[in-house]
């Protein structure tokens, strides 16, 4: 029977559509290669994304005891968060809505 592990990030502060950039990429690949590829990406979500790897790389090894070489990202869901809505001052007295986005990033990695 495979484990498998998983890892949550709520309300990231990056909005989801960017996030999901980032995660399809990793999904699918070996644990070490995505961390790899996590570690070296100009992306500011690839920071998020990476914590939230290496916290299910770390749940396998410690709570399941699951060798690290034989670990990948099974899936990688990135979900809307809430928005927070701001207003920034316009000409002629006007107001403009800002939308400051948020997701959830849920890891989960499997052995293979």
């Amino acid at each position: 029977m495979k484990m498998e592990v998983s890892a949550k990030l709520m309300r990231a502060g990056v909005s989801a559509q960017k996030a999901r950039l980032v995660a399809d990429q990793i999904r699918g690949q070996s644990a070490e290669s995505a961390v790899e590829l996590l570690r070296f990406s100009p992306k500011e979500s690839a920071k998020l994304m990476k914590k939230v790897v290496d916290s299910a790389i770390a749940n396998a090894a410690e709570n399941k005891g699951i060798d690290l070489d034989d670990l990948f990202v099974k899936t990688v869901c990135v979900d809307d968060g809430p928005v927070l809505k701001r207003f920034h001052a316009r000409a002629r007295g006007r107001g403009c809505r800002i939308l400051k986005r948020s997701c959830h990033i849920t890891v989960i990695v499997s052995e293979r």
